[in-house]
């Protein structure tokens, strides 16, 4: 749940199953790279929520945390098919085209064409019709549709120009102050950039957006740190951008997939192949461009999704993860290693047909078919969900999920008021415990569109945290360079 005051001793860090979910087919899952809640839908069309719920996000009408699955009981009256989930609201959308989304509303990513009501407690209906699918950034919504002309519309926060509408909406609060706001958009809005193509997938970071056209060509906008929309610079793009390398004869197939994670990107091209850009791994250059990763080469993928700064993929008969983690959410179990820069088999996984992938902020969702493993299935260990709020904050409980993110200069300031969040009650205690800020955007570009020219991301961020022995990367780069914990190195080999 991203909480701060938790011990390491309360994560999962192997595939655990969830008691209330046992015995129930589901077919998809869904959280997002800021998201502390998780939503699963399965086959009869029904909608379970838990997690973090200071913004109503989970819709059950309260703001009262949920740690096991519990069903919308207000969407029941549909079949629900598809779900997006962003820092702190939630959108689904039905059989029948219909969206409806519940929580934080105060930037109008709720699409309900009003933000009276900063929190929406229970499920309201989104203000389009005919919809496909629909996901969500952080604090915006992106929804697709089979209208011509206007297949995607967008809701939600403008400031970085990840709602694609040509403008980041700023305005000055008062006629003698330099304080800076953002328009909200609370009415989903057709991408008129985009009216001549239709879009058939798309996927949201923190503050940018990928999206997939029918003909199979890319285009990225939102912001442009790291190099996360692939144009081999760092500059915002508030509307629309056709990334180059996915044209001519490497346009995607249509079966491809398309995943963003809180500082990169990622899709399938030509053969399968694996494309990623943005900021790849803590230490090193970042990939400015799309470039295959090659350690997947030859693999079958079926789903991807990345979080704050990990990642998992279904593909053939395996399940594959990597990136910087904390809290266990890369699955490798309490005797392997905690990160990987290189993509790994989950050997506990291992010969089962993953369905559906799901990465949160610090935790991970996988749906795998039981029917020829279920045995297998069951010597998996059982998460009950009971409450498990911790009061009190844990000698170390700061370290554990705060040192993926806090190398960069940019945030130097921000480790003297580490005491000072946790000591705070204030209402936005959700937002002090997220510390994903230096890599959505929130830190990297602090006023005026800074994003290049300071070297962020590179090398010298990565050589901070391991100084007081404290963060991963140092562990991580010796583990991986010495292979030592697994055993194994290089790419994952195929059974």
């Amino acid at each position: 749940m991203g909480r701060r005051r938790t011990t390491p001793e309360e994560n999962l860090v192997s595939p655990t199953r969830l008691r209330p979910l046992m015995g129930v087919d589901i077919r998809f899952v869904a959280s997002g790279c800021v998201s502390c809640h998780c939503v699963a839908l399965d086959v009869e069309g029904r909608c379970y929520t838990w997690g973090r719920n200071e913004k109503g996000q989970l819709g059950h009408g309260d703001k009262l945390q949920r740690d096991r699955p519990t069903i919308v009981s207000e969407l029941s009256k549909h079949k629900i098919v598809k779900a997006g989930s962003g820092r702190s609201h939630t959108v689904v959308v039905t059989d029948d085209g219909l969206s409806f989304a519940f929580g934080w509303n105060k930037h109008g990513q709720i699409g309900s064409g009003s933000i009276k009501n900063e929190f929406e407690l229970s499920p309201v209906r989104c203000l389009l019709s005919e919809v496909t699918d629909a996901v969500c950034g952080g604090e915006f919504t992106v929804w697709l549709t089979s209208v011509e002309g206007s297949s995607i519309l967008t809701a939600g926060l403008p400031q970085y120009g990840q709602l694609g509408h040509g403008s980041n909406n700023e305005y000055n609060t008062k006629d003698s102050s330099v304080r800076l706001a953002y328009e909200a958009q609370p009415r989903p809005k057709a991408i008129a950039s985009l009216s001549g193509e239709t879009i058939v997938k798309a996927a949201c970071g923190t503050n940018h957006t990928v999206a997939i056209t029918k003909d199979g060509h890319v285009y990225t906008w939102g912001f442009g740190g790291y190099g996360r929309l692939g144009h081999r610079e760092q500059k915002d793009e508030w509307a629309p951008r056709l990334v180059d390398v996915f044209t001519r004869h490497n346009v995607l197939p249509p079966q491809a997939i398309v995943s963003a994670g809180a500082a990169n990107s990622a899709c399938t091209a030509g053969g399968g192949q694996l494309y990623m850009w943005g900021k790849i791994k803590n230490s090193g250059d970042d990939w400015m461009y799309p470039k295959p990763l090659m350690d997947l080469s030859g693999w079958n993928l079926r789903c991807m999704d990345s979080g704050n700064a990990h990642h998992f993929v279904g593909a053939d008969s395996s399940c594959i993860s990597w990136g910087h983690a904390q809290s266990g959410e890369l699955g490798y179990g309490p005797n392997g290693q905690k990160s990987s820069a290189i993509p790994k088999k989950v050997d506990i996984l291992e010969g089962m047909h993953v369905i559906s992938v799901a990465c949160g902020f610090a935790h991970s969702l996988v749906v795998v078919d039981r029917t020829k493993v279920a045995d297998r299935i069951e010597e998996l260990e059982v998460h009950d969900g009971k409450a498990e709020e911790v009061t009190e904050p844990a000698d170390n409980g700061d370290a554990v999920v705060e040192k993926a993110p806090k190398k960069s200069s940019v945030k130097k300031p921000q480790n003297s008021k580490k005491r000072k969040n946790e000591e705070s009650s204030s209402e936005d205690e959700d937002n002090s415990d997220y510390d994903s800020d230096e890599l959505n955007g929130q830190a990297e570009q602090k006023r005026g569109g800074k994003t290049s020219g300071s070297g962020r991301g590179k090398s010298a961020p990565a050589k901070k945290g391991g100084g007081r022995g404290r963060g991963r990367p140092a562990s991580e780069t010796s583990q991986n360079a010495g292979g030592k914990g697994s055993g194994r190195r290089g790419r994952p080999k195929k059974s």
